[in-house]
């Protein structure tokens, strides 16, 4: 609130004295700084006058350290209520936490008591009476503020309390006490000269939607039961409760059916290649098949019940009927198509080939055939084992990008068409997926698929996974059908975080400040049918599991705070703060992540001479951009990017880097001028 009266000759502010002092770290310090500004412009400032220079001080020393003063808090995802207080929790030496219902608390307290010890050298042990360091209560009445989810967490200078009323709103409000705990804390080795405090807060919270969560391609490139583990675990750091795990495609089938064997000795490997996956050479006949692996059942319940341990659920993936070489591949007679005894597992080789003759087609058919009573035997099998290891109430079955032009060449399909009256190939799938429903209701389960299972009509039950864009699944929600929003636009973890010329190749890019706007439930449909949304990484160019951590994160962020959240909280310079000191955990825990947000976004075109504008834009404010178009390495004495570039007659590179002050924080990128030209040409 600035001075109401007009004399105030220095132009004094409120809020401009608590921004600034904000700025000063000591609380002591900043105390002073705001109380000499008031000595400053005592004589001049009205206010004075009229209130006095001590109850001024109190009055703007109390709002600087007021409730709203969270500027040393960086929780992700933002809670729903979260007031500051005055002082500091230090952790003492030798703590205990109060747990009365150990059994129903004990994924909480071992990732609390882990936290505790492992960086600080402390000891904590776990009682059930208080006194007490830190409590775990479960309501004895619910709050119906917080449902099965949320929590109450209060610290005071004296104790932490988490209460919630179910066991998840604990281990929720264990992981937003351990956010708000030094950076130190994700260490997993003793680390020495750490004040162990954690700032005074009453937070509640709750998510706004009851899915929430991340799909996991092991089938493109296989990652182990170990690394799962990990990456669950790094998920409910964020309060995600959804691992969808999609095990079946062309390239690899991960799960052992029992029934049916050559699945995992057949269709679980492939050759080892190396480049750009899509483009590979077709692999020759005495290259040996051994990359890849599956899980196996008792792999599976592991997993399941681990998950299950951390609130998670795993929805399992089989998908059909394309994305099915795999499966071809193992029983060709699933196919619809001649010499589908010849296919193989794929190995990442291209999908489609061009020669002379031919326009570019798919070469091979990689579906099951909609018009062959086995494939609905096979498929009764598949679905009846996974149905027996997964609890959870939904299968999903894929059902996106069927190639149907093989079925308009099968006899088999046609006389299908005729048999059930069915116009276009559309309906044919139609009709796949409603007979895979009743398979998958036979085991109690719920059929769940990709929005592409709306063509032809839609099966009576199915919910719909919306991932071409959101109109699928608003068509789905007015049919009065459950959705789930994971549309490409800002969900799909897989595509390039910055400039293709600095990222590994992929279709396109997505941008942390794109993910950041994802709204799984718009104003315009009605939130009853929006299950929630999620995040989806395939996983065709990500070789190991460090790519992995690369591409999920901190776009993952984004999408947590995106369906935990309320929509009118969301803000993005302050959620891109809270995103830089998650980078800083991330270093200490070791995960690997990108920093593509410090670097420029390049647009191109051509003025009317001819020549070649060049226009830099930044993710984040307050960085500056330095150049060259001399091939040398810029750095902070570069000359600074203020306006659209033009390139020097001969030049060939423009090198670009961005600075936070004197602090390199972007990559320098090397931009050829011949790329920018070629881009300006399209544009045209």
């Amino acid at each position: 609130m600035p001075c109401q009266y007009q004399n105030c000759k220095k132009g004094l502010t409120i809020k401009g004295m608590m921004n600034k002092a904000k700025r000063v770290k000591s609380k002591k310090r900043r105390r002073e700084h705001i109380f000499l500004k008031i000595l400053a412009f005592k004589k001049n400032c009205c206010i004075m006058k009229r209130s006095g220079l001590l109850m001024l001080s109190v009055f703007i020393c109390n709002l600087a350290f007021s409730q709203t003063d969270n500027s040393d808090i960086a929780i992700i995802p933002q809670p729903v209520k979260l007031v500051r207080n005055s002082g500091n929790f230090t952790l003492p030496s030798n703590g205990t936490i109060l747990a009365a219902s150990t059994s129903d608390l004990k994924q909480s307290l071992v990732a609390l008591t882990t936290h505790l010890t492992v960086p600080t050298g402390y000891h904590f042990s776990v009682v059930k009476a208080a006194p007490a360091t830190i409590r775990l209560v479960l309501n004895k009445m619910d709050d119906t503020t917080l449902g099965s989810e949320g929590y109450h967490l209060t610290v005071t200078t004296k104790q932490v309390t988490i209460t919630a009323n179910q066991p998840a709103g604990i281990f929720y409000g264990v992981q937003t006490l351990l956010q708000l705990l030094p950076k130190e804390i994700e260490s997993k080795t003793i680390v020495k000269n750490v004040q162990w405090q954690i700032p005074c807060v009453d937070i509640t919270d709750h998510p706004r939607f009851g899915w929430r969560g991340l799909m996991l391609d092991v089938s493109r490139h296989f990652f182990t039961k170990q690394q799962v583990k990990d990456f669950i675990d790094q998920m409910v750091k964020y309060k995600y409760n959804l691992l969808h795990m999609h095990l079946t495609d062309d390239q690899g089938w991960r799960i052992e059916i029992k029934s049916l064997p050559k699945l995992t000795e057949v269709g679980s490997l492939r050759v080892h290649k190396e480049g750009y996956f899509g483009s590979f050479s077709i692999p020759t006949p005495d290259e040996p098949r051994t990359e890849g692996g599956f899980y196996t059942q008792d792999d599976i319940r592991e997993l399941v019940q681990y998950a299950k341990d951390r609130f998670v659920n795993i929805l399992p993936e089989i998908d059909v009927p394309a994305h099915s070489l795999a499966a071809v591949a193992s029983y060709p007679e699933l196919s619809c198509t001649p010499g589908a005894e010849n296919y193989k597992v794929s190995s990442g080789e291209s999908r489609r080939r061009r020669d002379s003759t031919q326009p570019a087609i798919a070469p091979v058919d990689n579906t099951l055939c909609p018009a062959n009573e086995n494939v609905y035997v096979f498929l009764d099998k598949v679905f009846g084992e996974v149905a027996q290891l997964f609890p959870f109430e939904y299968i999903h079955m894929g059902g996106d990008e069927a190639n149907k032009r093989f079925w308009a060449q099968s006899d088999a399909v046609k006389a299908l068409m005729q048999r059930e009256g069915l116009k276009t190939q559309e309906e044919v799938q139609s009709y796949f997926v409603k007979r895979v429903e009743k398979i998958i209701e036979s085991k109690g389960k719920k059929l769940m698929g990709w929005d592409e299972i709306l063509e032809g009509g839609l099966a009576p039950d199915a919910a719909v996974m919306s991932w071409r864009s959101m109109e699928g699944g608003v068509v789905a929600s007015r049919m009065k059908h459950d959705v789930v929003m994971s549309p490409v636009q800002y969900a799909y973890l897989d595509y390039m975080q910055a400039d293709q010329i600095i990222e590994p190749r992929v279709y396109a890019t997505l941008r942390l400040k794109t993910v950041y706007e994802f709204d799984p439930a718009p104003d315009s449909l009605d939130p009853k049918y929006i299950k929630g949304g999620q995040g989806n990484i395939w996983t065709e160019q990500m070789f190991n599991v460090r790519h992995l951590e690369y591409m999920t994160w901190p776009r993952a962020l984004a999408i947590a705070e995106c369906v935990w959240s309320p929509k009118a909280s969301k803000d993005w310079d302050n959620f891109e703060n809270r995103v830089e000191k998650q980078f800083d955990r991330f270093d200490i825990e070791e995960v690997k992540y990108a920093r593509a947000i410090f670097d420029p976004s390049f647009d191109v075109k051509k003025d009317a001479d001819g020549k070649l504008s060049i226009t830099l834009t930044n993710e984040v404010d307050g960085l500056d951009i330095y150049y060259s178009f001399d091939n040398s390495f810029p750095d902070n004495f570069y000359p600074k990017y203020s306006a659209p570039l033009t390139p020097p007659k001969d030049a060939v590179m423009l090198k670009v880097v961005t600075y936070r002050g004197k602090q390199q924080v972007g990559r320098i990128i090397a931009m050829p001028i011949d790329e920018l030209q070629k881009r300006a040409d399209r544009k045209r």
